[in-house]
């Protein structure tokens, strides 16, 4: 079930880290500007989590790569992920986390910092973007994206997922845009050519093409008609 908040955190480029605890974590991407529930339950990203309340309350949200050898304990990562923030803290009976983590702004790591942590700390850049950081919000049109959403629906029926399509409707195109990418029944490298995309303009057509390779996919029974 697709349920995300949007709201407005004000960072300056000068308050940005230069070093930053991040999650890995498979399938999963967070766009600036939204916010998303998860779920905290190894004790390394209890730890982590429980570090970043003490500080900046800042965490790295990132992909790792898939390879044929994947070391589980320390894969590798994609260079782009996305920072957060911890709006919503909660410590459930069992000792694991509830939080509300908001992006900021996408980021490239530099090098990973080796520690004594159980978690993993990189070094990070965000120069290229930057704009993130702006709070205007990118002027599209809903007739750009009514094929998109036709097909999407479709997708998404296909694979059991439930999307509240009235909310959605309610919210800005941009908006919207990032909550279904988020969402997607998309494998781990399409979402990170989604996270990648400079602009909402871009990110758009990608979703597009994805789309279309979906509806010509006749050997994982994807098809959409």
């Amino acid at each position: 079930i697709l349920n995300m908040v949007y709201l407005i955190i004000k960072m300056k480029k000068e308050d940005l880290p230069k070093k930053i605890s991040v999650f890995p974590l498979s399938n999963f991407i967070i766009f600036p500007k939204t916010t998303v529930p998860l779920s905290i339950f190894e004790p390394r990203y209890i730890e982590m989590i429980n570090n970043s309340m003490k500080t900046n309350k800042l965490i790295g949200m990132i992909q790792p790569k898939i390879q044929k050898n994947m070391n589980m304990n320390l894969p590798e990562l994609h260079e782009i992920g996305c920072l957060g923030k911890i709006t919503s803290f909660k410590e459930k009976d069992d000792g694991t986390f509830l939080i509300d983590l908001k992006g900021i702004s996408r980021f490239k790591i530099i090098n990973e910092i080796k520690s004594n942590k159980e978690y993993r700390e990189c070094e990070i850049n965000f120069d290229d973007y930057l704009h993130d950081l702006n709070g205007k919000k990118e002027d599209l049109k809903f007739s750009d994206l009514e094929l998109i959403f036709k097909d999407l629906k479709i997708l998404f029926e296909k694979r059991g997922f439930i999307i509240n399509w009235k909310a959605l409707e309610k919210q800005s195109l941009d908006e919207t845009i990032n909550a279904l990418a988020m969402a997607s029944p998309f494998n781990l490298e399409e979402k990170q050519i989604l996270l990648e995309a400079k602009n909402l303009d871009i990110r758009k057509n990608k979703i597009a093409e994805i789309l279309s390779i979906y509806s010509h996919d006749q050997y994982n029974n994807t098809t959409v008609q």
